[in-house]
């Protein structure tokens, strides 16, 4: 009981301050704007890698692993202008089932509409026309002159499997 009162305490604080705030935060205690030698010194504090770095048009993006959370496989910083823009995070746990990735996407999709409203379906297709199944779905959260997106995806040809849930989020 007590534990359940703290969590909806936390819950509503949380969205209090989001709300208050006009924008979401990028995660990891990141804020946006937040220069790339700021990040690149939190990322070495915490032992994560750059595995790669990107440029693409007018902006950067940084792949990197080995930060710490439950089936985050990898991370995007996207930075435009020097600056930090966008954290798309990555999660792959190779052996869950559909059903099981059904579920963990109902769960988080039901967490963002509580804490932001309800989401935007942006994609849903099922793409069966070559010898890879692929699809794809997507919601997507505005929050002031921010961005969430949840999206799904899986590509299977006949025993190979792919599937990965990526939360990305954005300033606009």
């Amino acid at each position: 009981m007590r534990a359940s009162l703290f969590l909806s305490l936390a819950l509503f604080l949380n969205l209090s301050a989001a709300r208050a705030a006009d924008e979401l935060l990028p995660p990891f205690g990141f804020r946006w704007n937040d220069p790339m030698p700021r990040v690149e010194a939190v990322l070495k504090g915490a032992k994560a890698r750059i595995v790669a770095r990107e440029k693409k048009e007018n902006r950067e993006i940084w792949t990197v692993e080995g930060l710490v959370h439950p089936g985050l496989k990898r991370t995007l910083f996207t930075f435009k202008q020097g600056s930090l823009f966008g954290v798309e995070l990555q999660y792959e746990y190779p052996d869950r089932t559909i059903e099981w990735y059904n579920q963990r996407m109902g769960e988080i999709r039901r967490y963002f509409d509580a804490k932001f409203g309800t989401g935007k379906l942006v994609s849903r297709s099922r793409d069966s026309d070559t010898e890879v199944i692929q699809t794809l779905v997507g919601y997507q959260w505005m929050v002031g002159a921010t961005m969430l997106e949840l999206f799904y995806f899986s590509a299977q040809h006949d025993e190979l499997v792919f599937r990965t849930i990526s939360v990305d989020y954005k300033a606009l």
